[in-house]
């Protein structure tokens, strides 16, 4: 488990040279030779990490997120990323990929999507598996149980789904916000300002197929807006007391969304460099892996979480790569150190590290136009069918 966790946290080293760093060894036998690490990562399995991602999770966060609540909400959210795996035929598979045209995707693809408390970037739950197999929708859904009680949780456009949203506000006090899709049809209740709104929309019968217990229409709150250069878009909400939650803070909180993108990239571009392929040739060593690093990622904003509150400032005003290199460093120590009696004075060392270099209150105003990049220029790399 020790090295699951440093294979997390130093994505820039060979495992064997994690092994060496973190002075791992079985008891009275010295150093673990090289070829003994697949067999010890094959008997612990990905099933204990997992436990222990999830364990702690439930330890970590429950607090955590109300300390920085809105109106007495908790705020979460939830999105999907994925990983990279190497070629292998196990992996291949096991996980498949994303297909498009001829051709599918040159490496395995693991679909992960998380259940993020967004003013802390700690990460509550998460739901992985085939790429291939499985949508967003279906992972999310899973997650659902895993927000608690007296929470708003923010989604993007996809997650626009009856089945979603409506087991998200059968919880106590539990609410949603989400985007409007292009083609969302909805009608007019009751009109609470030009921009504001209580409607109604109809549930697909191919929703309530799916799911009997969806009702045949559900109500939900329209709030507009429109930012200079772009085109109006609607917020849709469970939050429907226009007085409670006035539209303007509507509004505004809805951007927090970004939140979990942003530790998005704090986990693949600082955590794991900039390197979204994962170690592991075969499936429990890929879903261990997986495990380990969103653990490691948990336990680097956890540290960064407390410094925050230390010195009355957000969470996310605090380096994550500055608190990244800091921790790697007091990590190898606490692994090789022969003194307990020094870890205060480490830690200590440590948090007055991470203070120093504290970044500057976001900048919300700027906005730039969305542009895509054009790969129409350059071939189109195809993966050689299997023989």
């Amino acid at each position: 488990m020790w090295l699951v966790l440093g294979i997390g946290l130093f994505r820039n080293r060979p495992i064997e040279e994690v092994v060496d760093s973190l002075d791992i060894a079985l008891p009275g036998r010295g150093a673990v030779a090289k070829s003994a690490v697949p067999s010890a990562r094959k008997r612990l399995g990905d099933a204990p990490v997992q436990w222990l991602f999830e364990h702690c999770a439930d330890h970590w966060t429950k607090d955590v997120a109300r300390q920085h609540d809105w109106r007495g909400l908790s705020l979460f959210g939830i999105d999907g990323t994925s990983f990279r795996t190497p070629e292998s035929e196990s992996n291949r598979a096991e996980f498949g990929g994303w297909v498009a045209g001829s051709g599918d995707s040159a490496t395995p693809l693991v679909r992960v999507v998380a259940l993020m408390a967004l003013r802390s970037h700690l990460l509550v739950r998460a739901r992985l598996g085939p790429y291939s197999a499985s949508s967003e929708l279906a992972y999310a859904r899973e997650l659902v149980d895993a927000i608690p009680a007296h929470s708003l949780t923010i989604l993007d456009a996809l997650y626009m789904s009856a089945g979603v949203l409506h087991a998200v506000e059968s919880g106590i006090e539990r609410h949603w916000m989400t985007i409007a899709k292009r083609n969302t049809k909805m009608r007019v209740i009751e009109q609470y300002d030009e921009w504001d709104a209580l409607v109604e929309m109809d549930v697909s019968a191919e929703a309530r197929a799916q799911d009997a217990s969806l009702p045949k229409q559900w109500r939900a709150r329209a709030v507009t807006y429109r930012r200079p250069g772009f085109e109006p878009r609607t917020i849709m909400t469970s939050l429907r007391d226009p007085t409670l939650y006035p539209a303007d803070e509507v509004r505004d909180l809805y951007h927090e969304r970004w939140e979990i993108e942003l530790g998005y990239d704090e986990l693949k571009t600082e955590l794991m460099d900039s390197e979204p392929t994962l170690r592991s040739r075969t499936p429990v060593g890929v879903r261990q892996e997986i495990w380990g690093t969103l653990l490691a990622y948990n336990l680097v904003r956890l540290e960064m979480n407390r410094i925050a509150n230390k010195i009355a400032v957000a969470p996310t005003r605090i380096s994550f790569a500055v608190s990244l290199a800091l921790i790697r460093s007091e990590f190898e120590w606490s692994a090789i150190t022969r003194s307990p009696g020094a870890i205060p004075k480490h830690l200590k060392k440590l948090e007055e590290g991470i203070k120093r270099f504290l970044l500057p209150e976001r900048r919300s105003k700027r906005s730039y136009p969305r542009v895509a990049l054009d790969f129409r220029r350059y071939p189109r790399k195809k993966r050689e069918p299997a023989k």
